[in-house]
């Protein structure tokens, strides 16, 4: 079994298209075609399903992609951990994000710092559900993860470090009922406006309907957004309500750019949930075991910021 076979491998079972499987390692189809024989014949069993009009895994092929994808990401670790010995700060970073974030940090200013202290080093960022993120990082397809969990919701296997909490908040348009309170019940809030909801299996919508159950009252849907930004703006705009981190909404890294002080834009107003358990919680996960040097640099620049943060 040669490196190269998995490459192929992988490139075939994330197209699943033998064509575009080729271009993307630029060989012949003919060739890749050949060395995927070659490697089911190594492995005893066939790899794919084919037919005219699909490609998919068999049950070996299913029990080898995780393996190979942990096999070639074990290569590029070691790859950089030598080039680091050697001084040369090389490799690839794959890091995911969430979209909020749950303590005055600024992502994006860390990322700067990381890309201007480590120039040489790949960086490729990507967004999903928290659940998805620490799942991929446990399955060696991303190395470090920011994601919305508290230490408890860490699956086994991972290391995290807590980076922080912030409380949730409503939002509700100025002619809200409500509007003129400091703080609420979501009890109260239920039914009383359309509710503008995260997307399934974030952590942002898990916290938001644990404090709807608390309440005693189902969280409900009425929009269903994939990005914050929005659903901050439709509920700034009266589109409906919706309940957010407050430090997406003001303070340092706030999606809207506001100070801690700063009114919201059309007379929208932020109220405080009475539920003391209603917050959002943020750690960053990684597998220690499997950390490449291009990880660990960046954990130490998350460092810098979180401690220069709480300073």
């Amino acid at each position: 079994m040669e490196l190269r076979h998995l490459t192929y491998f992988l490139a075939v079972a994330d197209s699943r298209n033998f064509t575009q499987a080729a271009a993307r390692c630029y060989v012949a189809q003919s060739a890749l075609s050949q060395q995927i024989a070659r490697l089911e014949k190594d492995v005893g069993a066939p790899l794919f399903h084919r037919t005219s009009r699909s490609v998919r895994l068999t049950a070996a092929g299913e029990l080898l992609e995780p393996l190979a994808r942990r096999i070639l990401a074990d290569v590029d670790n070691a790859q950089a951990a030598l080039d680091a010995l050697a001084g040369v700060r090389r490799g690839r970073l794959r890091l995911g994000l969430v979209q909020t974030m749950a303590v005055s940090l600024d992502m994006v200013e860390v990322a700067a710092e990381y890309r201007a202290r480590h120039p040489g080093v790949e960086l490729r960022v990507s967004n999903a559900p928290s659940s998805l993120m620490a799942a991929a990082v446990l399955a060696g397809t991303l190395d470090v993860a920011v994601v919305s969990m508290a230490a408890r919701e860490v699956p086994e296997g991972l290391d995290h470090r807590v980076l922080g909490s912030t409380p949730l908040v409503a939002l509700v348009p100025r002619e809200h009922a409500l509007a003129d309170r400091e703080a609420i019940d979501l009890a109260d809030l239920a039914d009383s406006h359309p509710l503008i909801q995260f997307s399934r299996g974030s952590g942002l919508r898990r916290q938001v309907e644990a404090a709807f159950a608390r309440a005693g009252v189902g969280a409900g849907q009425d929009f269903e957004v994939g990005q914050i930004h929005d659903m901050i703006r439709l509920a700034v705009r009266g589109v409906g309500v919706t309940v957010v981190p407050r430090s997406s909404v003001v303070g340092p890294g706030s999606l809207l750019g506001l100070g801690t002080t700063a009114e919201l834009p059309h007379g929208a107003r932020m109220l405080r949930l009475v539920d003391d358990q209603a917050v959002h919680h943020m750690c960053v996960v990684y597998d220690g075991t499997r950390l490449a040097p291009a990880g660990a640099a960046f954990l130490d620049v998350l460092d810098r910021h979180v401690t220069g943060r709480s300073a």
